[in-house]
């Protein structure tokens, strides 16, 4: 996929999120992995640690991803630069690191390699009309946000590829389950649609997107689509939201965002990272249903 590097700034896999302790998962569900890696960022309460980890054979590539710590003790004494080794353990529907050492200190500067955010990258606002991008869906159309004309709009990004399940996994499952809610419930459901659109153009052809959606919708697309954005909506749509990404050697670093367009596509409402649930997200989308008379 070309991406319009000038546009989007190279940023951490997960530095926009908020994260807590790992729950307590069972034993049989949980893939562990050793990995080595330098630290870039630790947070104030030591519950998330930024690491630029080595590739992960047989499960992600070299990458700066934000890790949820199990123990936050465990980061007494480490500082930035340092060159730990530490386990990765992926559940189902979440990951953490536990038992990290200290291997000595990198003398390279961590985000030697990362671009800065900056204040104007995320210039559209509540209120504004989202320009009008276009994506190819799963059958292969090519398909414009004006489309949704009178219709509330609920989308997010996410790439098929990505391998943490509380990442774009989670944005999926979450909009499965707002799905569920919106179709029980009174609202007008021939008003609203949700929106799935990866940005690896490279590799999610709709063929790939139309097996990965029956993991999620089954047999049963209504109000919900998957595409894929071009490299023009990636500039004029996802990154004035914020959106940063960044290829990595065969996968890929991003941020989240998912927004709530109203009947005139106007930005409702805009959710940052993987903290909203699938409840709060409804709500959203009834309110607009509710709150804008169409123009």
């Amino acid at each position: 996929m070309t991406l319009l590097c000038s546009v989007l700034l190279l940023v951490t896999a997960r530095g926009v999120l908020f994260s807590s302790t790992p729950p307590t998962v069972a034993e049989s569900t949980v893939t562990t992995y050793p990995v080595q890696g330098v630290v870039e960022k630790i947070a104030p309460d030591h519950q998330l640690a930024t690491i630029h980890h080595q590739t992960i054979p047989g499960y992600m590539m070299e990458m700066t991803m934000d890790f949820p710590v199990k123990n936050p003790e465990e980061l007494a004494g480490v500082n930035v630069g340092d060159k730990i080794t530490f386990t990765l353990h992926v559940a189902e529907e979440t990951d953490w690191i536990d038992h990290l050492h200290t291997e000595g200190h990198s003398l390279k500067t961590p985000s030697d390699d990362v671009a800065p955010p900056v204040a104007r990258l995320s210039n559209l606002k509540l209120g504004d009309k989202l320009p009008d991008g276009d994506f190819v869906t799963e059958n292969g159309a090519t398909m414009h946000f004006s489309d949704f004309h009178g219709t509330v709009v609920g989308f997010t990004f996410f790439f098929t590829r990505c391998p943490l399940p509380d990442y774009c996994p989670l944005m999926n499952r979450n909009f499965e389950k707002t799905r569920k809610i919106l179709l029980s419930s009174p609202t007008e459901t021939s008003k609203w649609q949700l929106l799935s659109l990866s940005f690896d153009g490279g590799f999610d052809h709709p063929e790939v997107l139309s097996a990965y959606a029956k993991s999620y919708r089954n047999d049963t697309a209504d109000h919900w689509i998957f595409g894929t954005a071009s490299a023009k909506t990636l500039a004029e749509v996802g990154a004035p939201l914020g959106l940063m990404i960044m290829n990595q050697g065969g996968s890929m670093a991003h941020n989240l965002r998912t927004v709530v367009l109203d009947k005139n596509g106007r930005i409702f409402h805009q959710f940052n990272d993987n903290s909203w649930t699938p409840s709060q997200l409804a709500e959203v989308m009834q309110e607009a249903l509710k709150e804008t008379p169409e123009k």
